[in-house]
C-alpha cells in the first residue's frame, strides 16, 4: 500500500523543510508504508531505521529520506533499553542523545546535497542557450537545497560540541563509534560541510551569471 506524504515543513531560517519548495518543481513523494502496519512508529530510533540509501539515489528517494529524518529530529527518544547503543547509565545516555542529534543533522545535510546535485549545473555552454530559463530555474532549486543543508550544519556543530564536552572524554559508546568519529572530525575541521556548501554556492553563482549574460534571441 502506498500513501501520499505531504508536509508543509517547518520554517527554519527562511527555508521550508523538507517539502514545501519542491512543490514548485512538481515532485510528489509516495512513501511505502506497508512495513509500518506491524508496529507504531513514534521514536527517533524507529524513524531513523526507515532512512536508507539507494544504489541509485533518485530525487523521490532522497525526499523520502528527508521526510523520515525530519520526523526523527522532532520525535522523542526511545527508552534507553531500545537505544542504538548499549546504555548503562545516565551520562552515557546524555552523550548518546547529543551524538544522535548530531548524526541526524549530518544525514539531513547529505540528503540535501544529493538533491541539490540533481539540479545543479556545472557549466553554462553556448548550446544551452535555448534552455536558458529552464537552467536558471534548475539552479534556483539547487541553491535552495544547498542553503537548507547549510542550516543543518549549524545544528550538527552545536550537538557535536556538546558530545565532546570534557565530562564525556572517557565514555566510549562502541556501537555508535562512527558517530563519535564524526564529532571528532567536526572538531578538528576535517569534516566541514560549511566549506563544501559555500564552495558549491559560489560555483553555482558563477554558472548562473554566465546564463544570465546570454542574450535572448
Amino acid at each position: 500500500m502506498k500513501r501520499l506524504i505531504y508536509s508543509g515543513g517547518r520554517l527554519k531560517g527562511g527555508v521550508y523543510s523538507p517539502f514545501l519548495f519542491f512543490l514548485g518543481v512538481g515532485l510528489l513523494v509516495f512513501v511505502n508504508v506497508s512495513s509500518l502496519s506491524a508496529y507504531p512508529v513514534q521514536y527517533k530510533e524507529q524513524y531513523y531505521r526507515l532512512y536508507h540509501l539507494h544504489y541509485i539515489q533518485y530525487p523521490d528517494d532522497t525526499i523520502e529520506n528527508i521526510y523520515w529524518l525530519e520526523k526523527a529530529l522532532s520525535a522523542d527518544f526511545a527508552n534507553p533499553l531500545y537505544a542504538a547503543a548499549r546504555i548503562e547509565n545516565e551520562i552515557q545516555y546524555e552523550k548518546y542523545r547529543y551524538l544522535f542529534m548530531m548524526h541526524l543533522n549530518l544525514k539531513m545535510i547529505e540528503q540535501y546535497l544529493f538533491l541539490g546535485n540533481k539540479w545543479n549545473k556545472r557549466g553554462a555552454y553556448f548550446y544551452n542557450k535555448p534552455w536558458k530559463e529552464q537552467n536558471l530555474k534548475s539552479l534556483e532549486t539547487a541553491e535552495t537545497c544547498y542553503k537548507a543543508a547549510l542550516l543543518y550544519w549549524d545544528d550538527a556543530v552545536e550537538w557535536a560540541n556538546k558530545a565532546l564536552e570534557r565530562r564525556f572524554q572517557f565514555i566510549d559508546l562502541e556501537q555508535i563509534h562512527f558517530w563519535q568519529d564524526e564529532a571528532a572530525r567536526i572538531a578538528d575541521t576535517t569534516l566541514d560541510y560549511a566549506k563544501t556548501i559555500n564552495r558549491e554556492l559560489s560555483l553555482l553563482q558563477k554558472v548562473r551569471e554566465t546564463f544570465q549574460a546570454m542574450e535572448d534571441d
